[in-house]
């Protein structure tokens, strides 16, 4: 096709502006693989670069989208052929390399992931990079020997993308989960996704203590702020924390308090750059450690035409769950 659907950032007098339009594939950056997208998702990162919330967008004209998912049409890379069902996630897409809200996406080979066999492209996307991260942050506190004979761990934001996708994944694996989020109507919701105890979202916004009441052994927080640095305050003796959001701001109002007199590790989680084994073995983990029927559950699909909407959703609390993106 010589042109193809999108949603374009364009540089603007205010900023910048988002629209669905036409793209000229002659305008492709280039990657020595192309891709007939299928599905994309949307990430916080994504409502970020579409709504102008952050500097997440580097080059204009940006196509957004962090993550895709769909069928190799070409390649000159050794390990993709035509026919190849492939995935996507980070690499600067959607923010310097052209990304994956459009019918077309050329790429590094380097760059993808096989869709894991028993998998469709709408359920990768259902994941997507959220559920990507919280497997990721999931295995860090295994690699750090935290188990569900530890104790209780927390998600923060959990009503969320990652949150919901860690709460399942954790309880999956035995884990007795605490839910934090401040959103009171979803306390059922957080519950049929297997979280043991719901808190509200005030409880870890105050003033952090330098040391406070020991509760969990970890968590997953996608929330940062004030809100980490409560929960690192609680975090019991050795225990640990993975972080991979910042959706209260970059700030990290702690102490050195929690990791010389507790022990605590805060293990910080990327998810744009993770080297290629890594991505694998997550891939591999979400195949057999998320419940499917708990995805489908929390998973709603929209257009290509309805993105910018949910941009705006999403950075207005209004999205539960995930958000899987029909290409086409």
């Amino acid at each position: 096709m010589s042109t193809f659907k999108a949603i374009v950032i364009e540089k603007a007098e205010s900023g910048q502006k988002a629209a669905l339009a036409d793209f000229d594939s002659n305008d492709l950056m280039g990657g020595d693989v192309d891709v007939r997208v299928e599905w994309s998702t949307l990430n916080y990162k994504d409502g970020l670069a579409i709504t102008g919330k952050a500097p997440v967008v580097r080059r204009f004209p940006m196509i957004a989208g962090i993550d895709f998912a769909g069928t190799v049409e070409s390649s000159s890379h050794s390990a993709w052929k035509r026919g190849d069902r492939v995935l996507l996630n980070g690499w600067g897409c959607g923010e310097t390399h052209l990304g994956g809200y459009a019918e077309k996406a050329r790429v590094k080979g380097d760059w993808l992931v096989a869709i894991p066999p028993s998998m469709s492209a709408r359920e990768a996307m259902a994941i997507g990079t959220a559920g990507y991260t919280a497997m990721l942050a999931a295995m860090a506190l295994e690699r750090h020997g935290v188990g569900p004979a530890s104790g209780p761990l927390v998600v923060t934001g959990a009503a969320g993308g990652v949150g919901s996708v860690a709460v399942a994944i954790l309880s999956k694996r035995g884990f007795e989960v605490t839910a934090s989020t401040g959103r009171p109507g979803e306390i059922d919701y957080l519950r049929k996704l297997g979280a043991n105890e719901i808190i509200e979202r005030a409880e870890l916004a105050g003033p952090p203590k330098t040391l406070a009441k020991e509760r969990w052994a970890g968590g997953i927080d996608s929330v940062g702020s004030t809100t980490l640095a409560n929960v690192l305050s609680m975090t019991r003796y050795g225990g640990a924390v993975a972080a991979c959001g910042l959706a209260a701001g970059m700030d990290l109002p702690t102490s050195v308090a929690p990791f010389i007199l507790r022990g605590v590790s805060l293990l910080g989680i990327d998810s744009v750059m993770r080297p290629k084994a890594d991505r694998q073995e997550a891939w591999k983990r979400l195949e057999g450690d998320l419940d499917r029927e708990k995805l489908a559950e929390i998973t709603r699909v929209i257009g290509l035409g309805d993105v910018i909407d949910a941009a705006r959703d999403i950075m207005a609390g209004r999205i539960r769950g995930r958000i899987a993106v029909k290409i086409g």
